[in-house]
C-alpha cells in the first residue's frame, strides 16, 4: 500500500528531475554556446592540435576527452572550416593505444612524399604527436612521454598509427617532453620539430618525417618561466614590407602567465639550420620585461599557426584555447567545455631595431556583417552611450573606434545588462596600462572567484589616442588594441545578455569612426 503511493511520487520527482536537466541544457546552450567561436558539441577539449590545410579545408585538430567534461584520457577530437569561422565537427581522428594517450602535436602535408607513406594519388598527411604513458606515470617513471607518428591517404579523415616504429622520438630522461610542432625549412631543405622540454625548447631535424636527430636547446633562463613550457610553434616569417625574414619561437607555459594562470611568450630570432639565436635588441627586450606576451588576456593559450595556409604576404594563421588551467574545469558549462579563440592573421613589423607581433582576426568574420551603426564622432564629457539598451546584439558583434585627446586619466569602456552585470575595458593613462575587468561580469561563484582581478597589460606611455577593435560573443571578449599591437583575451558567463555599451572618462574626449557591426550566424 505504502508502496503504490510512493511510486507516482517517485515518478513525478524522476520525471522533474529530467525536466529540470533538460531545461538546463537549453539554457545552457542558449546562454552560452558560442556564436562564432568553435567549441565541441560535448564534452571536454583543450589545446589546438595538427592544424594543416588542404583542398581549401582548414583541418583543426583538438586535445579532446569524448566521455565527460572535465580533462581525461586524450584523444583527438577534429573540426573542419572553409573560411575559418563557420565550423563542422568531425568524427574522432586519434584514440588513445598501448603507447598511452594522444597529447598535442601537429600535422604536415607531406607534398613531395619525403616520408614515404603516399600512394601516389594523395599527398601524406603526417601527424605527430606526444604519447603519454599512464602507467608509467602512476609507477612514477620519469620516461612517461614519447612522440608517435600517425598518416592519412584522404587528407586528414581517417588516420593510420606506424605501429613498426612508434615511438619514432624515445623519451631522453625529461618528465615533461612534449607537443611537437613540425614545419619545413626550405632555406636548409629539412623537416624542423620544436619540442617543450619542461624548461625550454628543443630543436629535431629529419628528412623523412620518421627518423629525427636532436639539434639544439633554447630557452633556459630565459623568458617567463613560472611554469612549465608547452606546446611551442617555430616558423620563419617575412618582415612586412621587407625582403627580410625571421624566427619566430612562440611558447606557452603554464602557470606563469601575463596575468597569472596560462599564458603564451614568444621570441624574435634567426635560425641558422642548428641553432635559434636572439635578436640582440629583443633579447634586451626580453631581459627588461621578463617576457613578450602573445596575448595579455588570461584565456589564450597553447595557440599554434597553419603552416600552409593560404595567407598574403607570407603571414601565419594561429589560433589557441580561448581558457586558463586556473579554472578550465569549473567554468559554469556542464554540455560541453572551451572554446577556441578567433583565428588569427599574425605577421611581423620592425619599428626602429624592435620586431613586434601584430595580431588581427581572421578577414572572413567581414563576410558575416548583417548591418553597421556608424557615428563618425562622438565626444564624451564624464559619459556617453555609445550603443543604447537593446540596439545592438552583443552576442554577436565586431566592434572598433579611435579615441583621441587622452590626457593623464582612466577612460573606460562599457558593457552592462539589467541584471546588473558589467564588463569594461580601455586605457588607464594613470597607471599606463590597457586592461579588462570582468570582475562584475559572471554570475557563477565556482568562476567568478577566478575573475576578481582585472587583467592588465602595460602600454610604456601615456597613450594620447590609440585604436580599438573588439569582438564579443556570448561568452568571451577579444580586445585588439593599436591594430594588434597589444591584444587581450578573455571569457565570462553572464546570466543575460549584454544590451548597453558606455565610455566614461573624468575628463573629455573624443571618440571617431565608431562602427558596431553585427555579425550574423
Amino acid at each position: 500500500m505504502i508502496l503504490k503511493k510512493l511510486l507516482p511520487l517517485a515518478l513525478s520527482a524522476m520525471f522533474i528531475t529530467v525536466a529540470a536537466t533538460a531545461q538546463e541544457k537549453l539554457t545552457e546552450e542558449t546562454q552560452y554556446r558560442p556564436n562564432f567561436h568553435f567549441t565541441p558539441k560535448g564534452n571536454w577539449m583543450n589545446d589546438p592540435n595538427g592544424l594543416f590545410y588542404a583542398d581549401g579545408t582548414y583541418h583543426l585538430y583538438f586535445q579532446y576527452w569524448p566521455y565527460g567534461n572535465k580533462w581525461g584520457p586524450m584523444h583527438w577530437g577534429h573540426a573542419t572550416t572553409k573560411d575559418l569561422i563557420k565550423w563542422e565537427e568531425q568524427p574522432i581522428a586519434l584514440y588513445p593505444d598501448r603507447f598511452g594517450y594522444i597529447f598535442s602535436g601537429s600535422a604536415v602535408l607531406d607534398i613531395n612524399n619525403t616520408s614515404g607513406f603516399g600512394d601516389g594519388k594523395t599527398a601524406p598527411v603526417v601527424a605527430i604527436f606526444t604519447y603519454h604513458d599512464p602507467v608509467k606515470e602512476k609507477a612514477g617513471t620519469i620516461d612517461v612521454e614519447s612522440q608517435g607518428l600517425a598518416y592519412s591517404l584522404d587528407n586528414g579523415y581517417t588516420w593510420t598509427k606506424y605501429d613498426a616504429g612508434n615511438p619514432i622520438i624515445k623519451n631522453p630522461g625529461i618528465r615533461d617532453f612534449r607537443d611537437p610542432k613540425v614545419t619545413w625549412d626550405s632555406v636548409h631543405n629539412q623537416w624542423i620539430m620544436v619540442l617543450a622540454a619542461q624548461d625550454r625548447s628543443q630543436l629535431y631535424t629529419s628528412k623523412n618525417l620518421k627518423d629525427w636527430n636532436y639539434l639544439s636547446d633554447f630557452g633556459k633562463n630565459i623568458g617567463a618561466h613560472g611554469g612549465v613550457w608547452e606546446c611551442p610553434d617555430f616558423f620563419p616569417i617575412k618582415v612586412e614590407g621587407t625582403g627580410e625574414t625571421k624566427w619566430v619561437l612562440i611558447q606557452s607555459l603554464n602557470p606563469g602567465g601575463a596575468n597569472g594562470g596560462s599564458g603564451t611568450q614568444y621570441f624574435i630570432g634567426d635560425f641558422d639550420g642548428k641553432t635559434f639565436t636572439l635578436d640582440k635588441a629583443f633579447a634586451e627586450r626580453v631581459t627588461k620585461e621578463k617576457a613578450v606576451w602573445l596575448d595579455y588576456g588570461k584565456d589564450n593559450y597553447a595557440g599554434v599557426t597553419w603552416g600552409n595556409a593560404p595567407v598574403k604576404d607570407g603571414h601565419r594563421m594561429m589560433i589557441g584555447w580561448m581558457s586558463n588551467w586556473e579554472y578550465a574545469e569549473v567554468v559554469p558549462t556542464n554540455g560541453w567545455r572551451s572554446s577556441t579563440t578567433i583565428p588569427r592573421e599574425l605577421k611581423l613589423v620592425k619599428k626602429g631595431n624592435n620586431y613586434a607581433l601584430i595580431t588581427s582576426p581572421a578577414e572572413a568574420l567581414k563576410n558575416y556583417i548583417e548591418k553597421t551603426d556608424s557615428q563618425k564622432n562622438v565626444a564624451v564629457k564624464g559619459m556617453a552611450i555609445l550603443s543604447a539598451k537593446g540596439k545592438t546584439d552583443f552576442t554577436k558583434a565586431d566592434i572598433s573606434f579611435t579615441v583621441q585627446g587622452l590626457k593623464q586619466d582612466v577612460y573606460t569602456f562599457t558593457f552592462t545588462n539589467d541584471a546588473g552585470e558589467t564588463l569594461s575595458f580601455g586605457i588607464n593613462n594613470k597607471e599606463r596600462n590597457l586592461f579588462v575587468d570582468r570582475s562584475k561580469s559572471s554570475d557563477a561563484s565556482t568562476f567568478h572567484k577566478f575573475t576578481a582581478t582585472p587583467s592588465k597589460a602595460a602600454l610604456g606611455e601615456i597613450q594620447k589616442s590609440g585604436t580599438f577593435r573588439i569582438l564579443m560573443d556570448k561568452t568571451s571578449i577579444e580586445v585588439f588594441y593599436n591594430d594588434g599591437e597589444t591584444v587581450m583575451t578573455e571569457i565570462f558567463f553572464t546570466s543575460q545578455p549584454f544590451n548597453t555599451f558606455s565610455a566614461t572618462a573624468t575628463s573629455s574626449f573624443e571618440i571617431s569612426d565608431l562602427k558596431i557591426n553585427q555579425l550574423k550566424f
